[in-house]
């Protein structure tokens, strides 16, 4: 008897150790950045103010994955994907036919929102899914940058 409430004693104190341990979603996530860095990429959890028309309520503090932009850059912008596919502008108007838009096309499915200043480039990113979403998220970085 003594030795069963010693291993259930034990248990009650060793169970909130488990919490510790990252989960799957998280240990995904840390080899998603950890890449991210290796392919000179920098990411940041930002607080994001997202417009109230948006389908679906992305998380209030998002991985952030910016680039910074070479010299001679002048031009700003900002995009959100209102659905999967659909980018639209702050007063919801699909952004114009051409290189961005397709190049925006191919981004996957959780990236939230994609911004370019003089200074950087950046994309707020779900980090769900696809295998291949890094790679595009690179490639669109690095076009814009």
């Amino acid at each position: 008897m003594s030795l069963w409430l010693l291993l259930l004693l034990l248990a009650c104190i060793l169970s909130p150790l488990t919490w510790l341990i990252p989960s799957r979603r998280q240990r995904g996530q840390m080899d998603v950045r950890l890449q991210a860095r290796r392919m000179g990429l920098a990411m940041q959890l930002s607080r994001q103010k997202w417009p109230h028309w948006l389908a679906t309520e992305p998380p209030g503090a998002c991985a952030q994955y910016h680039l910074g932009r070479r010299r001679g850059h002048r031009d700003s912008w900002c995009y959100w994907q209102a659905v999967p596919g659909q980018w639209v502008n702050q007063w919801r108007e699909p952004v114009a036919q051409g290189p961005l838009a397709e190049q925006l096309a191919r981004l996957p499915a959780d990236v939230f929102k994609a911004e370019a200043t003089p200074q950087m480039v950046a994309l707020c990113w779900g980090e769900r899914g696809q295998d291949d979403g890094l790679q595009r998220i690179v490639d669109f970085l690095r076009a814009h940058a």
